[in-house]
């Protein structure tokens, strides 16, 4: 990092920050982010990458925070980007994609060793059976994933209809990434979230960046260009791995929130429009995402190894982390100039509600697929009880919830 990069900070509080991560190798950050993608699960990962950066001192405390808000504020999975949030910050490009590769790394090469166990395995007659119960239970921790997510997103009137008609529009097949269209644009134009500037509070977060050297911009177009390689690379395999990259490429560029957001969206291409996979089956890939560390987006990985095996699920991976990587990078540079815009807040607002709605509809259709027998409701139940009330780890409930279930079943009680 260059002196004048160091002197753009001239607050005291960020001198010993800055001391910190002006040594950072880039070997240092790849294997820091490659342990937590090797342990970190579901809720837990954002804690992890949040303690990563506060005890390691990479970042400030107001840095951390400007991170976590700019991430939500365009297109794409929060913990990724945020990730490559951090490792931009650090050491530029290179520092991004080392970052977001390793903490990827493990959930992809656990993922592939699942998915061929899973296609592999598919006709054995115990599977299926086994599967209903996991089904169940990813029911259950979607209804509570849909209950946190309204209520932080459905604020007004305007909001709570906007999740209604996404919920219509997902159950009556209309297309979900244009459902998102226009809610970015209901939002901007009738949600008018209230102002925080003039708020000191609000305002206290980092001093503004310098301008981006040539070289970072030079590193960013770079970035760009690579993956409008691999889109055009895509469309020339006129095939169904190539439409699927395709579709996750405009999925990636447009779905905001979380990994579980971004499903309904998913599913709506997959199952809906291009039939490439059953819903049980669909269902089967959330489950196999939650039970592995790392992003939660991995799923993207089994549908691309029934696609197309082990190149199927790198370019599916590829497609739905990468827009959002390349918006990381301009974001960090134009964040302090967009962050307190109206418009995009509101346009922010109408999207997230729209993912409340489109979420139901997908809990709802997992639901009328898995919950075929007494058995299974309940198992959903105790599920959302244990992640809502209890608040037990996701791994924790698939395990036990795997455990009784697996009993049940050998006891020939289902």
């Amino acid at each position: 990092m260059t002196t004048s990069e160091l002197s753009k900070y001239e607050t005291p509080q960020h001198e010993e920050t800055l001391i910190e991560r002006a040594h950072v190798p880039l070997k240092t950050i790849f294997l820091a982010y490659l342990q937590v993608g090797l342990t970190a699960f579901g809720m837990a990962i954002l804690q992890k990458l949040k303690a990563l950066v506060m005890t390691r001192r990479w970042l400030s405390e107001e840095e951390m925070n400007d991170g976590l808000a700019m991430v939500q504020l365009y297109p794409g999975p929060i913990m990724v980007d945020f990730t490559a949030y951090v490792g931009y910050v650090l050491h530029g490009v290179p520092g991004a994609i080392l970052a977001t590769t390793g903490f990827i790394l493990p959930s992809f090469f656990l993922m592939l060793a699942l998915s061929a166990l899973y296609f592999a395995a598919g006709n054995l007659p115990w599977v299926h059976p086994l599967f209903l119960g996991l089904e169940a239970l990813v029911v259950g921790v979607l209804l509570n994933v849909t209950l946190d997510m309204g209520s932080r997103a459905l604020k007004g009137r305007v909001e709570a209809i906007i999740a209604l008609f996404a919920f219509a529009a997902l159950l009556l097949k209309f297309n979900a990434i244009m459902m998102v269209l226009i809610a970015l644009g209901l939002g901007a134009i009738l949600i008018h979230p209230a102002s925080v500037k003039g708020n000191p509070a609000a305002q206290a977060g980092n001093p503004a960046r310098a301008p981006a050297s040539k070289r970072r911009w030079l590193g960013i177009g770079a970035v760009t260009i690579v993956i409008l390689g691999v889109v055009v690379l895509a469309w020339s395999l006129h095939s169904d791995m190539g439409n699927l990259g395709l579709s996750l490429f405009k999925i990636g560029a447009v779905a905001f929130g979380n990994g579980t957001a971004i499903i309904p969206l998913i599913q709506s291409e997959v199952v809906d429009i291009h039939h490439w996979m059953s819903l049980n089956q669909f269902a089967d890939g959330i489950v196999l995402g939650q039970i592995t560390p790392g992003p939660f987006l991995i799923t993207a990985a089994f549908i691309g190894y029934k696609m197309g095996g082990f190149w199927g699920a790198l370019l599916a991976t590829f497609a739905i982390f990468s827009p959002s990587f390349a918006m990381t990078l301009v974001f960090t540079e134009i964040f302090t100039r967009v962050r307190n815009l109206q418009v995009v807040r509101g346009a922010l607002a109408g999207v997230l509600a729209a993912f409340v709605g489109m979420l139901a509809a997908v809990s709802l259709q997992i639901g009328e697929v898995a919950l075929t027998t007494s058995a299974a409701f309940v198992l959903a139940g105790a599920a959302f009880l244990a992640v809502r009330y209890f608040k037990l780890d996701i791994l924790w409930v698939f395990a036990g919830g795997l455990a009784i279930w697996g009993g049940l079943l050998a006891l020939g009680l289902i």
